[in-house]
């Protein structure tokens, strides 16, 4: 028997499924609460029934950790699941506004309202995070979907096409999987906005097809995010709280991940000894043979960060780690100090284990190292002074802030998370992503009561004066006005 070729979605496919979505929007199903919530619900079920099997592809993606997995990837979408159902309502509720005196009597109310059919386009690193999350913003704001998991993640990109035709319904909702080519497809069709999550690389892309059709876009991109670490610090909670955000995190392979740390010269070998020393308690002697260590993602990306290491400016530098099988696809936690600047390393994102640490003469300076770089997803500083963090605050410019910890803020549903400049635009999480896939409709009220001769001709002194007076506020030169007298 012949092998069966699996359908690739070209353009005229993605056309159709784009119509046949756009018809489901337009009969009204998707605005109701009663159609969001169901939804809604049935992912909170989904990620009930079937935590076993998401754990089982998320390890055989990037042999993520069992409890790395429940936490940063189940616990976070769950989480994300019943905000949005507690809250659904109030979120769709209008806003009331004040109105001018200009235009008594009257009142006004700003109405969210769903953009119509959307595409979100999800990354490998956190494969179920990443596609489910702003899925359930757009579901919550009353939208048809269309779901591009990775192809990098191929167990949990099936998974996910599997289990949401089977939890969803899909006259609102599809997973389109694939690589490049059904990418492209879809990218040629109108969207009423597009999410996408990845590369920098990518995100020029999507924008530039986007613009095509002056759609809108939310890029979550990525970029170097720094870690300044100050000699005030309790050493051994701040060499903790960054492998907590370097190699916790998916072995480095975070968008949010520390790229690299800033300290001073006298105090960085104290800081690179209590990360040693850290190290070996969270993943022993050997760990290439931690089981709580992700792996890198494919064949690729080992080969990637094997080339950042291997340059010959580079390679000197190691002062931990460094041990690779990429066979295994797997890269030790790596300690570099003081990579030249022009290095590949210090130039691209990094995006796995490996962290360079740069120093300078006074902690002061590394504030101009990270103002003169582009803009990134996230920015770390660890510090006791009171001066050094409110600077911080003022003076950096990312996507969010963090101060005394990494990565935690992105659980905090009340923050909106996203980028600035080339680390992104647009945010999402919690009510953000709710207004992320919501327009704002602008309504204003008025009655047939209170019409007034002022707006209409003949134009006359005494009408400029009163309206003058209107729409500056001032009541006294209002009285004045309409007594006939002049405040000039």
């Amino acid at each position: 028997m012949p092998e069966e070729t699996e359908e690739v979605l070209d353009a005229e496919k993605a056309a159709l499924l784009v119509n046949d979505l756009r018809r489901s929007f337009s009969s009204g199903k998707t605005r109701s609460y009663e159609w969001r919530v169901s939804q809604l619900k049935s992912i909170a079920k989904m990620l009930e029934d079937k935590e076993k099997e998401i754990k089982e592809a998320l390890h055989k993606d990037l042999s993520k950790p069992e409890l790395e997995s429940f936490v940063s990837e189940i616990a976070m979408t769950k989480s994300s699941c019943k905000l949005a159902i507690q809250e659904l309502k109030n979120w769709m509720k209008p806003d009331k506004v004040k109105t001018p005196l200009s235009t008594y009597p009257s009142s006004a109310e700003t109405v969210s309202e769903p953009l119509g059919v959307v595409l979100v386009i999800s990354t490998w690193n956190y494969p179920f995070l990443l596609s489910l999350d702003p899925v359930i913003g757009a579901i919550a704001a009353g939208n048809a979907v269309v779901l591009k998991p990775s192809e990098i993640a191929p167990a949990t990109s099936s998974l996910l096409s599997e289990l949401l035709e089977e939890y969803i319904d899909i006259s609102a909702l599809r997973v389109v999987e694939g690589a490049v080519a059904e990418t492209a497809a879809l990218l040629e069709q109108k969207w009423d906005k597009i999410f996408y999550t990845g590369s920098g690389r990518v995100g020029r892309i999507v924008m530039a097809a986007a613009a095509k059709h002056l759609t809108p876009v939310v890029l979550e991109l990525g970029g170097k995010c720094p870690a300044i670490v100050d000699s005030s610090v309790n050493l051994q909670v701040t060499a903790k709280r960054i492998i907590g955000g370097k190699w916790v995190a998916n072995n480095g392979q975070a968008c949010i991940s520390v790229d690299h740390i800033i300290t001073t010269k006298e105090f960085a070998p104290k800081l690179i000894e209590a990360l040693r020393n850290e190290l070996e308690e969270f993943f022993g002697r050997e760990p290439m043979e931690s089981k709580d260590l992700s792996r890198i993602v494919n064949s690729y990306h080992f080969a990637r960060l094997a080339r950042l290491l291997d340059e010959d400016v580079v390679s000197e530098k190691i002062v931990h780690g460094g041990q690779r099988d990429e066979t295994k696809l797997r890269i030790a936690p790596t300690i570099l100090l003081d990579v030249p600047e022009d290095s590949a390393m210090m130039q691209e994102e990094i995006f796995g284990p490996l962290l360079p640490i740069c120093t300078v003469e006074n902690i002061e300076d590394a504030f101009d190292m990270v103002t003169s770089r582009p803009k990134p997803l996230v920015a770390y500083v660890f510090t006791n002074d009171e001066r050094m963090k409110k600077e911080f605050v003022q003076n950096v410019s990312a996507g969010g802030l963090l101060i005394n910890d990494t990565i935690l803020h992105v659980t905090v549903s009340t923050l909106p998370f996203g980028g600035v400049g080339e680390s992104g635009m647009g945010s999402y999480h919690g009510k953000f992503s709710f207004d992320a896939f919501s327009h704002k409709k602008a309504v204003m009220y008025r009655s047939f009561e209170g019409d007034s001769a002022l707006r209409y001709p003949p134009y006359t002194t005494k009408k400029e004066r009163l309206l003058k007076a209107i729409f500056s506020g001032n009541i006294f030169g209002i009285i004045l006005a309409l007594m006939g007298w002049s405040t000039n």
